[in-house]
């Protein structure tokens, strides 16, 4: 690859910004679009499996989704906040057993072949269904996709599907893959899921391990005069500290999701050239949440969790440990989200007072040491911010009386003993939350699920009211009553406490005021970029 040379820095992926209430500038700044360019940027991980058919993630998203599209992408201004991509329309049968697509003609594989609606029946029952690690559950009851012609996909449920959440779930869960590739031999172990063909504006390239992965134009792509980029290079940049020294050194234009520390946003807003954006991730929302184990005695007391939250000073967090980049959290639900946020929930106030009273009752009173018991705590690994809460949290605890533990494991330890052997008794983690309730958020909470699954109920929760909640929504075809549903569901998890949401974040983005069009949609780091380009 001429012209191109590594830095070898390192980076860990951090967070965050909120809202557009905490924004700094976005869009406006950009320059008349130019064709072509290099656009080099920070990637912070190298995702094992680059098919975001099967891994429905943001570390995959960020590279994949430039090659690999969706059936539709989320919007700022489309209707039902989504916009079209490989389907033009989708239409949902009032008896929740059918939804029927309409997808773009004229679309080619990166290999030629034509794309049609095989290749989205394939992907949907074959991946999707059984293999997706969020589609398992948001498709679970597809039966079969009808293919009346190549450019019609109609989706048959064996039991009614709320088209709310199917329309929910495309940005995310959608991606289509060829059938022509992935229908020999087994879909798990296909070369192309580490060197993907899609449909999308970049075609993969190559990939140099611990260095770079490039992505070049797709000159066949359907997008009219797109993409303006020639190539995107991601720079394999694992230290976040080294991100803003290579922005500064204009070796790279862009660092996305939050790559720069948040201590240097402030200083970094002010050299020339560089831009502070925070747009652009209304729909990735990151919620800090306290995962509990109720197999333990003590914890399965809601007057023992009620005082943990209650020694928790949300306040000092989100200024503290977000400095200021995140809000304070309810419930479930993040605030920013439109259609099912509601605030009228419970809520526990900081106070010590009240949460060394609420253990007392519960007959757990202090020792000779001043302490109650002992508590093995385990802070997720993937955000500094993660790890710096469990730092908090114990001395938190300590206050009231509990002797909290630091577990500090590498991310494989850490999802084995929390969500595998249960081998916890506190632990800090981030999901994300997707849009709608019913994608990797009330598995966080809800009964059954086995063992070993990631960001799941695996403390041993179990609520038969609040699952029939879940179950009920799930099934519920009217938008208002379904919403309805979700706003209880809320108000339960707050009271019993199953969990505690202490906080939610979103990310930042710097780049260099070259880069156009960034930010202009609510999933922007994880959207296909046919309309980013580098003023000239």
């Amino acid at each position: 690859m001429s012209g191109f040379t590594i830095s070898r820095r390192t980076m860990l992926a951090g967070s965050a910004m909120l809202l557009a209430s905490t924004a700094m500038p976005d869009t406006g700044w950009a320059q008349t679009p130019k064709k072509g360019g290099r656009l080099v940027l920070a990637a912070d991980s190298e995702p094992r499996n680059l098919n975001p058919a099967i891994v429905a993630s943001n570390g995959v998203f960020f590279i994949s989704s430039k090659i690999v599209e969706t059936l539709a992408e989320a919007s700022f201004d489309g209707k039902d906040g989504l916009a079209p991509r490989l389907a033009l329309s989708w239409e949902g049968a009032a008896d929740g057993l059918s939804v029927t697509f309409k997808l773009r003609d004229g679309v080619k594989w990166h290999d030629g072949k034509p794309f049609t609606s095989a290749d989205v029946a394939f992907s949907a029952l074959q991946i999707w269904k059984p293999l997706q690690n969020l589609g398992r559950t948001v498709f679970k009851d597809l039966a079969a996709v009808e293919t009346p012609d190549d450019l019609t996909a109609v989706f048959k449920f064996a039991k009614p599907t709320p088209f709310q959440l199917i329309r929910n779930a495309l940005p995310a869960l959608s991606s289509v893959v060829p059938k022509h590739i992935y229908e020999v031999g087994k879909i798990e172990d296909n070369p192309a899921n580490n060197a993907p063909i899609g449909t999308g504006p970049f075609k993969f390239a190559e990939y140099k391990a611990g260095q770079y992965y490039r992505l070049t134009k797709n000159a066949d792509y359907w997008g009219k005069d797109e993409p303006y980029l020639d190539e995107i290079i991601y720079q394999v940049l694992p230290d976040r500290t080294s991100a803003a020294s290579a922005l500064e050194a204009e070796e790279i234009q862009l660092a996305a999701f939050s790559a720069v520390p948040l201590a240097d946003l402030d200083r970094i807003s002010k050299v020339p050239g560089l831009k502070v954006i925070s747009k652009g991730y209304e729909g990735l929302t990151y919620q800090l949440v306290v995962e509990i184990n109720h197999r333990r005695k003590e914890l399965a007391d809601l007057k023992v969790r009620q005082a943990i939250a209650h020694a928790i000073d949300k306040d000092f967090v989100v200024k503290t440990v977000f400095l200021g980049y995140a809000t304070t959290a309810t419930g479930p639900v993040p605030k920013n989200d439109p259609q099912f946020y509601t605030a009228d929930v419970p809520t526990y106030p900081f106070d010590v007072a009240k949460a060394n009273a609420l253990l007392d009752e519960a007959g757990y009173k202090k020792g000779p040491d001043g302490k109650r018991f002992t508590l093995k705590l385990l802070p997720a690994p993937y955000f500094n911010e993660t790890k710096q809460f469990g730092d908090y949290l114990r001395q938190a605890l300590a206050a009231i009386g509990i002797d909290a533990q630091l577990v500090n494991n590498d991310s494989a330890a850490h999802i084995k003993a929390v969500y595998t052997d249960h081998a916890f008794d506190l632990a800090v983690g981030p999901p994300v939350f997707r849009g709608d309730p019913a994608i990797s958020t009330t598995i966080l909470v809800q009964s059954g699920i086995p063992d070993g699954v990631p960001f799941s109920n695996q403390g041993g929760y179990k609520n038969d009211a609040l699952d029939a909640l879940i179950a009920k929504a799930s099934e519920t075809l009217d938008t208002t009553a379904r919403t309805d549903l979700y706003k209880e569901f809320q108000k339960e998890v707050a009271a019993d406490l199953p969990l505690i949401n202490v906080a939610e974040w979103s990310f930042i983005s710097v780049a260099r005021d070259t880069v156009g069009n960034i930010a202009n949609n609510p999933r922007w780091a994880v959207s296909n970029w046919a309309d980013t380009y580098l003023a000239g």
